[in-house]
């Protein structure tokens, strides 16, 4: 009797323990919705990183060497660009104007800039140029369109 009894504990334990089976938790989980609200979406490179400054960087060139590029972004919202094509001229050419964050707070858009590329992704210590569309350049020349403060 008492092999019974045991044996009927044992198999209802088992059969308790598969049922009890703790479900995985779903996109609608209170726990997740929270986790979710709680994200800070003031935390982007316009608050908080030191965006302000002077970034150098040599960009490709169809036909020279390379072009010195230079961009001072200032806490007034102004910009300064320069940049000499080298091998073709010692010239500098330098544009001024000012700029406007995206909706994103992490791309600079240079108001003003005519027949080149005008937005540059801001990162920690960094400026990414964009291509003409405002989209990340790839290819095996895309470290190269990163200027460095």
């Amino acid at each position: 009797m008492k092999k019974q009894i045991l044996s009927m504990a044992i198999v209802s334990m088992l059969l308790w323990s598969c049922s009890n089976e703790k479900k995985p938790k779903t996109n609608t989980d209170a726990s997740l919705i929270d986790t979710i609200e709680a994200v800070d979406t003031t935390h982007h490179a316009q608050t908080s990183l030191d965006w302000n400054g002077t970034y150098k960087g040599i960009t490709p060139c169809a036909d020279c060497e390379g072009i010195e590029t230079e961009v001072t972004l200032n806490k007034d919202m102004t910009f300064i660009v320069k940049t000499k094509y080298k091998g073709k001229s010692d010239e500098v050419f330098e544009e001024k104007g000012i700029f406007k964050w995206d909706q994103t707070g992490s791309i600079v858009m240079l108001e003003g800039l005519k027949d080149r590329p005008n937005q540059f992704f801001v990162g920690e210590n960094t400026l990414t140029q964009l291509d003409l569309e405002g989209k990340k350049i790839t290819g095996a020349l895309a470290e190269n369109y990163i200027l460095k403060k």
